[in-house]
């Protein structure tokens, strides 16, 4: 997770100003590289939903998280857009396998063994990938080197990651087959397509602000001089979220923790294009990274308990509503910023998404009710 996400989908946000001023970029020509990459996520989680037939997922895995250092490095060496674009988009598709089949497989070993509490550790490694990612960018630009370095660094770190777990995961451990041809429940149809569509929407409300918080950072006057710091801060915040969050879903329900981390990560987007200040924008890295992985957990395990026989299925059609929200977020945010020279009016949409996410959880919530995790 660390690697395919943490490193494989939000480098590019730490990378992104320095690429567009070296390649003389518009902010809709960098939305639409990112678009390109929530595409392949998009692709890549279709293409896991609809599998048939166990296979070899340990495989499976480490070919995804090849593919993920494979494509991360390779944009070292791009420069033109159609390049950049297929790129991007490989490293999506690699990005939602392994997103699926990690999630999978290591939900259901939880699962078997009684120990599904665990599953923080899992989702916290995107943290993990993000806040080693934005170390090693701080370095690389405070020695002078330049974006394709770091998009070298990434890779290589792509790569160490692929070592460990092949390690990590012994020969033999394959995620759970989808039963394809196992019905889900009637009762349980709509909570799962108002689940989809929150979570599609959580994907729109998160996105803008995760691609776009550093150029974000480097146009404001007062900040600039802490943009490592603020996105660090972004990862760091993320690496407990999932067990604060979990926790919260233990408490009060899944679905209203949900939705309770939609209200605080709309106050942070919001906090984004509020006020141009250090204050403002280190809110924005705190409460965006306290609660995009906490919300991402939720919404699999809400679907997993809505459909618990159907565990790789119900996670791809979760991935892909939510990869459907993420290519809208940037192309808005990129050309909204172009017509209007701010990132204010797609961070409202991005709010008003985050909200409305929110109240199709407590919709589902007041249905039959989603257990807790």
């Amino acid at each position: 997770m660390a690697a395919a996400i943490g490193i494989g989908r939000f480098i590019y946000t730490p990378i992104l100003p320095g690429m567009v001023e070296d390649l003389h970029l518009t902010k809709g020509q960098a939305g639409l590289i990112a678009a390109a990459n929530f595409l392949g996520y998009l692709a890549g989680a279709l293409a896991t939903a609809a599998a048939r037939g166990r296979g070899d997922g340990r495989r499976l895995l480490l070919v995804a998280l090849a593919a993920s250092a494979a494509t991360t490095a390779v944009m070292a060496i791009s420069s033109s857009m159609p390049a950049l674009l297929l790129w991007r988009f490989a490293g999506g598709v690699a990005s939602a396998y392994t997103l699926v089949l990690a999630s999978a497989l290591v939900l259901d070993r939880l699962n078997a063994t009684g120990q599904a509490g665990y599953s923080a550790l899992h989702f916290s490694g995107v943290g993990t990938g993000i806040a080693v990612s934005a170390a090693m960018t701080w370095v690389l630009g405070a020695d002078g080197l330049g974006w394709r370095a770091m998009w070298l660094g990434g890779g290589l770190l792509s790569l160490l990651a692929l070592i460990a777990v092949a390690g990590l995961i012994p020969p033999g451990q394959n995620a759970p087959a989808p039963a394809g041809a196992h019905k889900q429940p009637h009762a349980a149809r709509l909570p799962m397509v108002l689940l989809a569509l929150a979570y599609g929407l959580f994907g729109f409300g998160y996105v803008i602000t995760a691609t776009f918080l550093v150029a974000i950072v480097r146009g404001s006057a007062e900040a600039q001089a802490l943009e490592p710091v603020i996105w660090l801060a972004l990862g760091l915040a993320a690496i407990p979220s999932v067990t604060l969050w979990v926790g919260a879903g233990r408490r009060i329900g899944v679905m209203p923790a949900y939705a309770l981390a939609c209200l605080v990560e709309a106050v942070g987007v919001f906090a984004s294009v509020a006020a141009d200040s250090i204050a403002g924008l280190l809110a924005a890295s705190i409460l965006l990274g306290g609660t995009f992985m906490g919300l991402t957990s939720l919404g699999l395990i809400g679907g997993g308990n809505l459909a618990p026989d159907q565990p790789r299925r119900i996670v791809g059609a979760l991935t892909a509503a939510f990869g459907v929200g993420q290519i809208i977020g940037p192309v808005v945010a990129g050309y909204g910023y172009d017509f209007t020279g701010s990132f204010f009016w797609p961070s409202m949409l991005a709010v008003a998404a985050l909200i409305v996410s929110a109240v199709l959880a407590m919709a589902i919530h007041a249905r039959p009710r989603v257990s807790s995790p």
